[in-house]
């Protein structure tokens, strides 16, 4: 496992208190970066998470945050400078996942998906843009396999993807050339919570024969996090071949 190197720095993990968003955390924290998670409903697992981050020996806080608000996502993002003193790392993780047939989707079901998986990152990077700017930090948005292959019964999902992909491009070149800006579009991620039969199916269907982890995704996002510089815009596939 390559060894990467955030010590002095500060990173803002949003939706950082289960799964995916939890390990990329914990993982950032074992590089040696101080970190600040949102949570929006995960309160006692969030304090949990900034609890394991602080035995770790680094600098840890539980933030609520709801990424569909101005208002919440401006004050997280001034509480992590607070806290930290600076920020260099952004990791947008925080997004909502539905089921529903296309042909039966309603307005608010659209609208609360884009407003979580689309909008919500626009605000968090452009909130905390003045900061990365100063500490030439980076971004890594947590897109998903469902913004590059169409999912018929995940419409409004895919697209909040396939537009959070583009977002990142944009952005790569908007904040260039103090901020990096990537993605990583992770295929299907094994979690405590899944249907069995379901997972082995996907498993099944994916060149490696497996399904993802959780460490798997956290170290992608480590790779743009602490890699080379010369690398923006660019949307990582962590799928075992699924996509293929």
């Amino acid at each position: 496992m390559p060894n990467y190197c955030l010590l002095g720095k500060s990173a803002l993990v949003t939706g950082g208190a289960r799964r995916i968003g939890r390990q990329i955390a914990l993982a950032l924290a074992e590089a040696g970066s101080d970190v600040t998670i949102t949570y929006q409903d995960s309160s006692r697992e969030a304090k949990e998470v900034a609890l394991t981050i602080q035995a770790i020996g680094r600098n840890s806080q539980a933030l609520p945050c709801n990424v569909r608000s101005e208002q919440s996502v401006r004050a997280a993002v001034e509480a992590s400078v607070g806290f930290h003193g600076k920020l260099d790392l952004l990791i947008n993780n925080a997004a909502t996942f539905e089921s529903a047939p296309l042909d039966h989707l309603s307005i608010e079901q659209w609208d609360t998906v884009f407003e979580t998986n689309a909008r919500g990152p626009f605000l968090v990077a452009r909130e905390s843009l003045p900061h990365l700017r100063h500490a030439r930090g980076r971004i890594v948005n947590i897109g998903s396999l469902g913004g590059v292959r169409a999912w018929a019964g995940h419409a409004h999902y895919c697209a909040s993807k396939a537009a959070l992909h583009m977002l990142t491009q944009s952005m790569a070149k908007a904040y260039a050339p103090e901020v990096t800006v990537n993605c990583i579009a992770p295929g299907w991620i094994e979690q405590e919570t899944d249907n069995r039969e379901t997972a082995d199916r996907f498993a099944e269907r994916t060149p490696l024969r497996r399904n993802g982890t959780a460490e798997e995704v956290a170290q992608s996002v480590l790779f743009f996090a602490a890699g080379p510089r010369f690398i923006t815009g660019q949307i990582l596939v962590v799928d075992g071949g699924l996509g293929l």
